[in-house]
């Protein structure tokens, strides 16, 4: 008896395993096949995901931080009537905090527009908002004089720092990778859907089951 080669062997063996088979399709259930894609269809409708409903609401975090130690800052520096004046009509870069509250509210209009209302799904936004704030912060610290001017000197610029860059990660490993492969999924459900429909064309409703009229006796 001829024996097949073992490569020969191999190949076909591998080929059959990676191509799913018609036993697989016959076993896929079109009513979960068909609610699952019904659920990805209202997430699509409900118009943003979660993972990046939480990364618009981190970003909203960021900005009422920032403000929040910006308003501390202009307490401790003997109310905020007097401290504002001084910041904003008579901004000096070297001892303002005004531009890192600015900064805060750049970020935070450029992410949303770009990832909350024309939901982009590319981090070039995130990078650009990151780089400029790391610029320009990295610039005020050697610049400025605010490490003379006590613990906000160093709290506003390390923390603003740091946010920007937290929100930097989240987008590029948590937002951008789980959407996308939750429409991968979406995709596989409903070509697994489409295959279904194919190999079971017709599926019986309840009408077509109908028992005959009873006959009356004698007839």
């Amino acid at each position: 008896m001829n024996q097949i080669p073992a490569d020969a062997e191999n190949a076909h063996s591998s080929s059959v395993e990676s191509c799913p088979s018609l036993r697989d399709v016959h076993s896929i259930n079109p009513t979960q096949l068909i609610a699952r894609i019904e659920s990805y269809e209202g997430r699509e409708k409900k118009g943003i995901s979660d993972v990046r409903r939480t990364f618009c609401l981190f970003v909203t975090f960021d900005l009422l931080f920032i403000t929040l130690l910006w308003i501390i800052e202009l307490n401790v520096k003997g109310g905020i009537e007097t401290t504002l004046e001084k910041e904003v009509l008579h901004y000096d870069y070297s001892s303002s905090y005004f531009d890192i509250f600015l900064l805060a509210v750049f970020r935070f209009k450029v992410l949303i527009l770009a990832y909350a209302m024309c939901r982009l799904r590319h981090w070039w936004a995130i990078a650009f908002t990151t780089a400029v704030t790391s610029a320009f912060l990295l610039a005020k610290v050697i610049i400025s004089q605010l490490f003379s001017q006590g613990a906000f000197g160093y709290v506003l610029p390390i923390i603003s720092f740091i946010l920007a860059w937290i929100e930097t990660w989240f987008l590029d490993f948590k937002v951008l990778p789980q959407e996308a492969e939750e429409e991968n999924r979406f995709l596989i459900a409903q070509d697994a859907s489409e295959r279904a429909a194919l190999l079971h064309p017709g599926v019986l409703s309840d009408g077509q089951f109908y028992s005959p009229p009873e006959s009356v006796a004698g007839s």
